[in-house]
């Protein structure tokens, strides 16, 4: 067998073993192998296609991020047209409905499947011959927008099928792609840390994702999907609707766990009472249960009308809207300067809950809804997601009613709030704000900052709610005796503290820059910025221009430190610390050249002189650089013991690989 036949088969088992694992994980929900292992998987199929292109196919687990951005969508033609459904609002409607089915098919047994109803974008899938090949947004129910590349970020749609239905000549499958719960949240506190706009809720968070016109930019979105329907199959294979969702499930799709099939009625009113009761714990939003005939001849014989099936219903779950008046507009800020309005609200019964509260997101959003303070509202609870504003409800606005305006102040501590150019979130610019303070005192104190150990939360809340610290200076001021007056904090582990708080003041530029919290200024930009102006003297006193020009410093970061720097509150901060002894110069970097200027570093492994850590600290001190992956710019990777797959990248590319012996006596 020729070389290349070699690695044509290496590449069809790993693409096997991976789609394996993917429908484990993602469908079945019972993993097989670690995270580690599955990585492995992937690196060697990329490493295999990357030396032999013309062997990469369009369903390989490597290309779901392979699509260019698009300008417009185009659109394409649905195989069976996605009608919407009918409403019960109550079981008496559920009754009602089965009382059609039955004037429609006198004398026949009905039995039902019953699925929630996930609040997501309901999408179609086309695949031939058992490859994806087309994905489409709903659309007004026959046409809608192609979105294929973005469908093939979601790691829970298959790219290939199995089993019977991989054999098909076309298949179409129906799905509604959702923002799990929990994810929606991270990411909204991710947007919001970045200054970026937040979603109101997960659907439309999911609705976003789907419709970026960058691939890459959907990729990043933690998005899932739940397959409901075969719409078209050449041949079709399936009796009942209950074994197409068994069939789906067969082929690797992800089907709804909660699905049931209910024998009569009675069942499913059953089942419905159950799901209602328990929407808040599945994870994702629902607003009902989807009621079908189970039987696809049944079906057929009872037809549909212009805009809905007839035999099926959507059961909505009781509303979780609600109206009331808005008291107030209260601006919260958040541990990073972020100004949050938030509607304080004439107390409403909502879904079983007394809501007094709801986000109002940032500016631009009470803007668009022109919401004010004496407006009523119609207000949103969606899981135990915070209740969020929907619309004002005009006709009842009182006179005299005002425009939202963002304070220029930050309500916390007076100091100066800006919006930063391209962004929805106003800022606070004070450090030593104290709305602020309890986060802040915890990141200036982590391990890769001024690391101090013993100053944990606890601590941090009682030291801010006593005023026994205002900034970061504070600490360096605390004694055994006051720390001792602490809540469980005993007078050892109070010396112990205070001797980490001495040991810190050694730290260094860079773990000080990183400990200010500057905004976009994390870990990598502090070492940057250390190693070039070395000492915090110079770097006060740079222009945004000077700052901009080092390599890997881009306009926003520098923007952000001349801000920081120009906050009289803040060049007070640096002043205090500087008097209590805290060292603001880069240890170990001196004014003239530095051996390791404009080379570019990669570690793996472990060394046995230093932590990784501590190597990194040392390269970009002599004026290299470290970054994460190995590329053609990539000077060294340094190998330590046990290395991962950057070995294997350097030797690939050529990139010269450093043993510890040899890094040792080059930085030294």
């Amino acid at each position: 067998m020729t070389k290349k036949a070699d690695a044509a088969e290496r590449i069809e088992a790993l693409r096997e073993q991976i789609r394996h694992h993917d429908r484990l994980y993602y469908a079945e929900n019972r993993p097989e192998i670690s995270d580690a292992e599955y990585d492995s998987l992937v690196r060697e199929l990329r490493v295999l296609e990357e030396a032999h292109p013309d062997l990469i196919t369009p369903d390989s687990p490597t290309q779901r991020v392979a699509g260019q951005p698009v300008e417009v969508f185009a659109s394409v033609e649905h195989k069976v047209a996605m009608l919407s459904l009918d409403n019960a609002m109550d079981p008496a409607e559920l009754t009602e409905f089965e009382a059609r089915l039955r004037r429609a098919l006198p004398g026949t047994h009905f039995e039902y499947v019953c699925e929630p109803k996930v609040d997501g974008l309901g999408v179609a899938l086309l695949y031939e011959h058992g490859r994806f090949v087309r994905g489409a947004t709903r659309g007004d129910g026959r046409v809608g927008e192609e979105i294929t590349q973005n469908l093939r970020t979601v790691k829970s749609i298959p790219l290939s099928l199995r089993g019977k239905l991989a054999e098909l000549k076309e298949l179409e499958v129906r799905g509604e792609v959702y923002m799990p719960r929990a994810a929606f949240q991270k990411l909204n506190a991710e947007l919001e840390e970045a200054g970026e706009p937040t979603f109101a809720n997960p659907r439309n968070a999911a609705a976003g994702a789907v419709r970026q016109k960058d691939p890459a930019i959907t990729a990043k979105r933690p998005l899932d999907i739940f397959l409901y329907h075969v719409s078209h199959a050449e041949p079709f294979p399936f009796k009942s609707h209950w074994e197409a969702l068994e069939g789906l499930r067969a082929a690797g799709f992800r089907t709804n766990p909660k699905s049931k099939r209910c024998a009569n009625l009675d069942a499913v009113l059953d089942l419905c009472r159950a799901l209602e009761a328990e929407r808040d714990a599945l994870g994702y939003d629902a607003d009902g249960v989807v009621v079908k005939v189970n039987s696809l001849e049944q079906q057929r014989r009872l037809g549909a009308t212009a805009h809905h099936p007839r035999w099926a219903i959507a059961f909505k779950f009781a509303a979780r809207q609600a109206t009331t008046r808005i008291r107030e507009i209260q601006i919260n800020v958040g541990k990073t300067g972020a100004l949050t309005p938030t509607a304080l609200l004439d107390p409403v019964e909502l879904a079983g809950v007394t809501v007094s509260r709801a986000s109002l997101h940032n500016e631009d959003e009470v803007r668009k809804k022109d919401i004010r303070v004496g407006d009523t509202v119609l207000v949103e609870r969606a899981g135990d997601v915070i209740p969020y504003v929907v619309q004002v409800i005009t006709a009842k606005r009182p006179a005299g009613t005002h425009p939202f305006k963002m304070p220029a102040q930050c309500p916390a501590c007076g100091a100066k709030a800006y919006r930063p150019e391209g962004e929805a979130i106003w800022r606070c610019t004070n450090a030593a704000c104290p709305a602020q303070l309890k986060e802040r005192l915890l990141h200036f104190g982590s391990r890769r900052a001024m690391d101090i150990e013993h100053l944990g939360e606890a601590v941090v809340s009682q030291l801010v709610d006593r005023e026994m610290v205002r900034d970061f200076s504070g600490l360096y001021h605390l004694t055994v005796e006051r720390l001792a007056e602490l809540e469980r904090l005993a007078e050892k582990s109070a010396a112990n503290l205070v001797e980490a708080i001495r040991q810190s003041k050694t730290r260094g530029l860079a773990r000080l820059l990183n400990g200010l919290g500057i905004r976009y200024v994390g870990e990598r930009a502090s070492q940057l910025l250390a190693s070039h102006f070395v000492s915090m003297e110079k770097l006060e006193k740079a222009t945004e221009e000077e700052i901009g020009e080092i390599y890997g410093i881009g306009p926003q970061i520098a923007q952000s430190v001349v801000k920081f720097f120009a906050e009289a509150a803040n060049r007070k901060t640096i002043d205090r610390l500087r008097a209590a002894g805290v060292v603001m110069k880069a240890e170990g970097i001196g004014e003239g050249a530095r051996p390791l200027a404009g080379k570019v570093f990669v570690l793996t492994g472990s060394l046995k002189a230093m932590t990784r850590d501590e190597a990194k600290d040392l390269i970009i001190k002599l004026g290299g650089r470290v970054t994460g992956s190995v590329s053609k710019k990539t000077d060294y990777v340094v190998v330590g013991e046990e290395p991962g797959s950057k070995a294997d990248d350097a030797k690939r590319l050529g990139v010269r690989t450093l043993d510890e012996a040899a890094f040792l006596k080059l930085v030294r």
